[in-house]
């Protein structure tokens, strides 16, 4: 019985072999197959990591070009650039009127003579120039040395399209007869970059609201004249512009003590050298002309703004850069609002008010030394006499702004008297600086800023297109040499030669296309 059980199962087996061995060939088929996959998968993962670890390789680098970067952010914060670009198109256009004027080309060191007459008769006449291009180009550079001491520099080109002098724009005043020291690059001339502003202040002196700073100034394009000229105060470096607009190489001492009733408060004391005469001798008599001024701040917001300016000047320089000779000492007085009011309409309107007194202190000299009859001194000549000379001036405008479009819109006026002189040579107007005009000066411009995107800074880029009607009522306006007189009356045979053939009217039609960065 075993025996025939046995037999049974050996036959059984026998009968499942081919099977079994087919599933076994099937199965190490499919081993196979998945043996291939695990390897395929296997070379993915490893792929896979080899990627993960170049993607780390790789962040680790950004990180530390990142970490690099803020490093070196860090340590370029002590220094900041920027600057701006001007073109300019002007169409200008003025009547003179009958005079006797001086001869540019008489020279006072020879006898007078047929070849070499001192004065001459000039006619009446229309002058324009209807197509004045010119650039203009700023750098700003500001460093921080210490952590209350820091530079301020800035760099100026500024030129007449296809001319290389400021001969264009020369010939009927005094402030542009010549690009000189305080005017280098505020009135063209050529393509190089000079110095404008270079001073260090030091701020914050034994931990007191106290300040410092020398070296060159930045004197120039003073409230309210930045409302017109689109550019941000100048804080408390600056000087309005009708009392002073010019390059000075100086010093400034001030306190802006915290007081809660007057926010902004501050007062300073200010000298300027406007000429230094060099070595003394027996042929050099010259004394160097001083400028010293206190100016007082009792409030400033950005919404209102009170200034008041008492100036000096000594030992007045007949003619800048050589001196020729000291007339006298001037004195000038001023007092400035400028505010704002929000949301007036469908934006805010800014409006301003300046007015100022300059008073002369001539002493004996004049420029000829009493040679001619037609000799002048500080705002006096031999016709008038010697005297003092008291003169006003009165600024005033507004601008309102359209935030929506960023458009703003401007009127100004501004008025001077028979002897009226300011200290604005740099002024940025091309005829003359219109507020050392004796008469009259009516200006509009529209400014439209463009809606893009600052990158830079100072980003921003706009159009300015303005008018000015100058209407002159005296000769000599922005000149102290010589008294003024009532251009109506003037006639080909005197009463007195003058320096240049006299505007009675000058009209200006400008465009510009400013670009901050």
């Amino acid at each position: 019985m075993k025996r025939l059980i046995a037999l049974m199962i050996f036959f059984l087996l026998l009968l499942s072999f081919p099977a079994f061995a087919a599933d076994q060939a099937e199965l190490l088929k499919k081993i196979e197959t998945l043996s291939k996959e695990l390897d395929r998968l296997k070379q993915q993962v490893e792929d896979i990591q080899k990627k993960e670890a170049v993607k780390e390789e790789r962040i680790t680098i950004v990180e530390k070009k990142a970490e690099q970067a803020s490093e070196g952010a860090a340590n370029l914060s002590w220094l900041e650039i920027g600057g701006d670009y001007r073109g300019r198109f002007d169409y200008l256009r003025g009547k003179t009127h009958d005079a006797l004027i001086f001869n540019p080309n008489f020279n006072p060191n020879i006898p007078p003579g047929p070849t070499n007459i001192p004065i001459i008769p000039y006619s009446a006449e229309t002058i324009k120039n209807e197509a004045l291009l010119t650039n203009r180009l700023g750098l700003n550079i500001k460093a921080s040395a210490t952590e209350d001491i820091h530079v301020k520099v800035r760099l100026l080109m500024y030129k007449v399209w296809g001319h290389g002098t400021e001969g264009p724009i020369i010939g009927f005043f005094a402030d542009r007869a010549g690009v000189f020291d305080g005017t280098t690059g505020h009135v063209p001339k050529d393509n190089i970059l000079r110095v404008d502003q270079a001073y260090a202040t030091w701020s914050n002196i034994a931990e007191l609201p106290v300040w410092f700073s020398i070296g060159r100034r930045p004197s120039t394009k003073g409230i309210p004249s930045n409302l017109r000229l689109n550019l941000e105060k100048t804080g408390t470096a600056g000087v309005p512009a009708l009392l002073v607009d010019y390059a000075f190489d100086g010093l400034t001492i001030g306190v802006a003590p915290d007081i809660q009733t007057l926010p902004g408060a501050y007062a300073k004391f200010c000298y300027g050298k406007g000429f230094d005469s060099g070595y003394k001798s027996f042929a050099n008599s010259l004394k160097d002309t001083h400028m010293m001024g206190i100016d007082l701040v009792p409030y400033d917001t950005d919404n209102l703004r009170l200034e008041f300016n008492l100036n000096r000047g000594m030992n007045i320089f007949a003619t800048p850069e050589t001196g020729g000779i000291n007339v006298g000492d001037i004195n000038w007085y001023g007092a400035t609002v400028v505010g704002k009011i929000d949301k007036i309409g469908y934006g805010d309107l800014n409006l301003f008010v300046s007015a100022a007194m300059s008073d002369t202190k001539p002493n004996n000299k004049t420029i000829f030394g009493g040679a001619f009859p037609f000799d002048y001194g500080l705002l006096w000549d031999t016709v008038e006499g010697k005297k003092s000379r008291t003169g006003y001036a009165v600024y005033v405008g507004a601008r309102y702004d359209l935030k929506s479009s960023k458009t703003k819109i401007g009127l100004e006026y501004n008025r001077g008297s028979k002897n009226w002189i300011t200290f604005a040579p740099a002024a940025d107007d091309i005829w003359t600086a219109k507020l050392g005009t004796r008469g009259d000066v009516y200006e509009a411009y529209v400014i439209q800023e463009l809606k893009l995107k600052p990158i830079s800074k100072r980003g921003n880029a706009f159009f300015r297109l303005g008018y000015q009607y100058y209407d002159f009522q005296y000769t000599g306006s922005n000149n102290w040499i010589g008294a003024p007189h009532k251009i109506s009356t003037l006639t080909q045979s005197g009463p007195i030669a003058q320096f240049f053939p006299p505007l009675k009217n000058a009209q200006n039609i400008y465009l510009t296309f400013d670009v901050m960065f």
